[in-house]
């Protein structure tokens, strides 16, 4: 589901300051703010225009009740600094 996903400007600003002190609290927080916000669509995003963010959580929180829920990502399983670990907190609050 890419409307769950960081926008692209958010994850390359994340890409190359990854090393920096913070840089992963920021993008944290960043990708939180980016989740909630309340425009129609994220037009930093050129390629994938985000829809539904709030419904598509509490509707993953409602489908995680009943049975596992997969969430995938480019990143290697073993990263701890991934959106997916994010969103899985986001999704257990919905």
């Amino acid at each position: 589901m890419a409307n769950l996903g960081p926008s692209e400007s958010l994850l390359r600003r994340f890409q190359r300051g990854a090393d920096e002190p913070g840089a992963w609290r920021s993008f944290s927080q960043r990708y939180r703010e980016e989740i909630f916000a309340p425009a129609r669509f994220d037009s930093r995003n050129p390629n994938i225009k985000n829809h539904g963010q709030k419904f598509t959580l509490r509707l993953l929180r409602e489908l995680s009740r009943r049975q596992n829920v997969t969430i995938m990502c480019h990143c290697d399983e073993s990263e701890t600094r991934c959106h997916r670990h994010l969103l899985r907190k986001l999704i257990e609050s919905a």
